[in-house]
């Protein structure tokens, strides 16, 4: 059972690998299977076809970010730091993200799409009303906000990143581009108090990426 469990967890993780970075219409179940040393049909032990492993990747995948949002959380010293350290994780996720995994979730994978959707205006949604409740009980984000319409347009805005019409892969970089919308949605909600922060962890950011870039 137990060698079962790691052949299927080394097929998902060597599928999500793979789907994130080349885009899943260009990956082949024979691909996947050459990659890991395999045959197809013992992908097709688990999995009974491109589709539900698509599927399966995706859950995976929601459920990894799922947790990592809840440490941020958790271990954010303030609600502006909290999508601060969400950015920072996302950029991570972005570099070798293929552009056109959305569409082709949408276009080829509408069951592992509606994935997609349901962690969007679930979780995702559930976790920004908690932090705008949490930065405008401390004062950080304005009292007269809709919470619910705030949500909603920081959650579309976050995948804006992936169309390729709006933000052509070709000239924008999806970490800048990331940066920016979450700045946008951070200036537009905080109070004075918040800027000073968004101000800080911006100079902190700035310190870190010059760091890296001369190591």
């Amino acid at each position: 059972m137990e060698v079962k469990t790691d052949v299927k967890e080394r097929i998902l993780a060597k599928a999500a690998e793979l789907f994130m970075r080349y885009g899943i219409r260009s990956i082949t179940m024979d691909e996947i299977a050459a990659q890991l040393g395999i045959s197809k049909k013992t992908i097709y032990q688990f999995f009974t076809d491109k589709d539900d492993l698509v599927s399966a990747v995706i859950e995976q995948e929601t459920h990894k970010n799922e947790a990592e949002c809840r440490q941020f959380q958790t271990t954010s010293k303030d609600a502006v730091h909290e999508i601060f350290l969400a950015v920072e994780d996302f950029e991570e996720i972005l570099r070798y993200t293929n552009p056109m995994m959305l569409y082709d979730l949408e276009k080829y994978h509408p069951r592992a799409f509606q994935k997609i959707r349901e962690y969007k205006y679930q979780f995702l949604y559930e976790s920004f009303l908690e932090n705008l409740r949490k930065g405008i009980e401390n004062g950080i984000y304005r009292s007269d906000l809709n919470r619910e319409i705030v949500a909603k347009n920081r959650i579309e805005s976050c995948f804006l990143i992936f169309d390729p019409h709006i933000f052509p892969h070709s000239r924008y970089s999806m970490s800048e581009v990331n940066f920016e919308l979450a700045m946008l949605y951070l200036h537009s909600v905080v109070t004075e108090k918040g800027r000073k922060l968004i101000e800080l962890y911006t100079e902190e950011r700035t310190k870190k990426l010059s760091h890296e870039s001369n190591a």
